[in-house]
C-alpha cells in the first residue's frame, strides 16, 4: 500500500505477436511505466523509507550502472534526502541523464564495470549519517519488486510462468518469493551470455564470479555474485536461460515494431529468452514477461532496429 501511494500499478497487457510465435498466451508486465522508466524505484523507495524510520540521514549513496542510481535519486528527492550516485566510466548516457535531471551528485569511477563504482561508494559510505543503498545486499530492496509478483497474480490469476531479467537478483528474488508463497508458478530467470555469473552460480549451487561482464544489457552486468543471493535463487528459481547480444537486439526490435513497447536490452531479455526457449519447453498457457526497463541508448536502439 505504501508504494501505491506514490505510483500506480503497472499494466499487464497481452503481446499478440509473441503469442502468435509461441504455444502460450503471452503477457507483458510494463515496469517501463514507472518513474525513471524502470522497476528499480519500487525497491529504492521502500528501502530508503524503511531506513528513514530508524533516524535522520545526511545522504543516501548508491553504486549503479544507471537504473538503480536513478531510482535512488528519485526516492531521495521525494523523501528529502541528498543523493550521491557512483557510476562506472562510459555508462549509459540516457540513464546518466536521468540521474542528473533528478539533482543527484554523480561520481564516475575509473572502471568500466560496477566493481570500481561499488568500491568508491562503499568507502564513501563509511562516514557518519551516510546510507549505502546497495540493491544487491539491502534486506529491504526485494520487497519492492515483490509487489510486481503480487500485481501479476491479481492481474493474471491463471499465470503459469514468469520470465524475469536477472542482474543483481533483487528483482527475481522479490518476485519469486512473493509468487511462490501463493502459487506454483514457474519462475524463469534470464541472464546475458556475456554476464553469466548468477547462471553459473545457480547451476553450481555456489557463488561463481566471472572476469568480465561486457554486455549491451548493462542492467544485467554483474560479475561478482553474493553468496546469500545465490542461495535464494537456487531455492526460488526453476530455470535460467542465457541470451546472446543478438537475441536481445532482435527482441528489442520485435517489442518496438510489433508491440509498440520500448525496452532496453535488460528489459527485452525476458522476450529474448521466451523466443529462444519456447521451441524446446512448455511454459503453460499463460506466460508473463517482465519488461523491466526502457532506458535504452540511441546507439543500441539503432542496432536493434537494423536487425529487423
Amino acid at each position: 500500500m505504501f508504494l501505491r501511494g506514490h505510483f500506480a500499478v503497472t499494466r499487464l497487457t497481452e503481446a499478440a505477436s509473441l503469442s502468435a510465435r509461441t504455444a502460450s498466451r503471452v503477457w507483458r508486465k510494463l515496469e517501463t511505466e514507472l518513474p525513471t522508466g524502470s522497476f528499480k524505484v519500487r525497491g529504492a523507495l521502500w528501502a530508503l523509507a524503511s531506513q528513514l524510520k530508524r533516524g535522520k540521514l545526511a545522504e543516501v549513496v548508491a553504486s549503479s550502472t544507471g537504473n538503480h542510481g536513478a531510482a535512488v535519486a528519485w526516492a531521495g528527492k521525494l523523501l528529502g534526502v541528498k543523493a550521491r550516485i557512483f557510476l562506472p566510466r562510459e555508462c549509459n548516457p540516457v540513464k546518466r541523464g536521468r540521474i542528473a535531471a533528478l539533482g543527484a551528485e554523480i561520481i564516475e569511477s575509473g572502471g568500466l564495470d560496477l566493481a570500481s563504482a561499488f568500491a568508491l561508494a562503499n568507502e564513501y559510505a563509511q562516514r557518519p549519517g551516510i546510507y549505502f543503498l546497495n540493491d544487491a545486499t539491502d534486506e529491504n530492496v526485494p520487497a519492492g519488486p515483490g509487489t510486481i509478483g503480487l500485481e501479476i497474480l491479481e492481474q493474471a490469476p491463471a499465470v503459469s510462468a514468469i520470465f524475469v531479467p536477472m542482474g543483481d537478483t533483487a528483482l527475481i528474488r522479490g518476485i519469486a518469493a512473493a509468487v511462490k508463497a501463493a502459487s506454483h508458478v514457474r519462475i524463469v530467470g534470464v541472464q546475458a551470455e556475456r554476464a553469466p555469473s548468477y547462471y553459473l552460480s545457480w547451476k553450481a549451487r555456489q557463488a561463481i564470479g566471472t572476469e568480465t561482464c561486457n554486455t549491451i544489457a548493462d542492467g544485467l552486468a554483474t560479475r561478482t555474485p553474493e553468496a546469500a543471493n545465490v542461495r535464494d535463487i537456487c531455492e526460488l528459481v526453476d530455470e535460467v536461460v542465457l541470451v546472446s547480444e543478438e537475441e536481445m537486439l532482435r527482441a528489442i526490435g520485435i517489442l518496438l515494431m510489433d508491440e509498440h513497447v520500448l525496452a532496453e536490452p535488460a528489459g527485452a531479455a525476458s522476450t529474448a529468452a521466451l523466443l529462444k526457449a519456447a521451441a524446446n519447453s512448455n511454459f503453460g498457457e499463460n506466460v508473463v514477461l517482465v519488461v523491466s526497463g526502457a532506458n535504452i541508448s540511441k546507439e543500441v536502439l539503432t542496432r536493434a532496429v537494423a536487425t529487423l
